[in-house]
């Protein structure tokens, strides 16, 4: 029998999530039929796979030991022996990182771990002692956003589990303001707008599909937009997404007839002669703008983080400076 005490990382979890975590040698159809024969105890007595567990709480847990054999060196935990990370911002419970174009965010069958910016943002943390994961049962550092793979900017990433429950829920009442820059193809009349439509996804192809009228499993897509600078045929632009759907920018500006320098994929022959490889677009700009209570990251109200000036408007503006 081993015992395992519930600290503030692993507090407001299902019971059953919680072990597939912190024992995961367990078979997950092993770890229910152990659940159903009350050999899982939550302060002394039989718990349910749905009991939400509370900091403090004590488990029993009567499972083979085969099943919590763990990694006794910390380096074993190290996916990156070098990170590559552009730290935007840290403190005690949040990483921003800059992340750049070509870099996946989470891991991707046969893609080496080096690639990943989840991988480098927790060997980072390791390295430099901000997660000690032989001390944790469940939780590891997570990212709260994500960025298609050729995208690049401004990634969150919590370091405790406080600080991912608040991030969370703020993403989902939107209560972080995004912006992001583009370079498109022409110049958008009004210099200033929104754009409105409904965008399919066609998973298969990995794409969406602007509809300019409702129709079945079509999600409302709104783009507000700004042009910063134009010349040569193309368009410095600021996007603020009220929606965050695949490839909604990309698709929406593409649609209104000002694809994305780079967007092979959105933007048709035209852009494929540029001889740019990667879709001009990075979320440069969060400002985490809370309306209401933030909780242990109350203190980052109103402050605005910005990244590194992008490649695409150091060559085509580079008198631009949103610094």
């Amino acid at each position: 029998m081993k015992e395992l005490t519930i600290g503030p990382n692993d507090g407001g979890q299902r019971l059953d999530r919680f072990l597939s975590k912190a024992v995961p040698l367990l078979p997950s159809s092993l770890c229910q039929k152990y659940l159903r024969l009350k050999r899982v105890k939550v302060n002394g007595k039989a718990a349910g796979r749905d009991t939400r567990l509370q900091v403090g709480d004590v488990l029993s847990l009567y499972i083979n030991d085969e099943f919590f054999q763990k990694p006794t060196d910390e380096n074993a935990y190290l996916k990156v022996a070098t990170p590559h990370l552009t730290v935007v911002y840290e403190d005690d419970n949040i990483l921003l990182a800059d992340k750049k174009p070509g870099m996946l965010c989470h891991h991707a069958e046969g893609e080496p771990p080096e690639r990943t910016l989840l991988a480098n943002i927790q060997a980072h943390l390791l390295l430099n002692g901000s997660w000690r994961p032989r001390e944790e049962h469940a939780f590891q550092p997570a990212l709260c956003n994500r960025i298609d793979r050729n995208t690049g900017g401004i990634v969150i990433a919590a370091k405790n589990a406080d600080a991912l429950r608040v991030l969370n829920q703020k993403i989902r009442d939107r209560e972080l303001d995004k912006r992001y820059l583009c370079l498109v193809q022409g110049t958008p009349k009004p210099a200033q707008g929104t754009l409105k439509g409904f965008l399919f996804k066609d998973a298969v192809k990995n794409r969406v599909y602007v509809r300019h009228q409702p129709e079945p499993g079509a999600l409302t897509a709104v783009t507000d937009y700004r042009v910063l600078d134009s010349k040569g045929g193309l368009s410095l632009v600021e996007c603020r997404l009220e929606t965050g759907r695949t490839h909604q920018i990309r698709a929406q500006m593409a649609d209104a007839g000002w694809p994305l320098l780079g967007d092979g994929k959105y933007g048709g022959k035209q852009v494929q002669s540029t001889g740019e490889l990667k879709q001009a677009l990075y979320s440069y700009s969060l400002t985490f703008s809370f309306t209401t209570d933030a909780g242990c990251l109350e203190y980052l109200r109103d402050r605005r983080f910005l990244s590194e000036k992008p490649d695409f408007v150091t060559k085509y503006f580079p008198d631009y400076d949103f610094h």
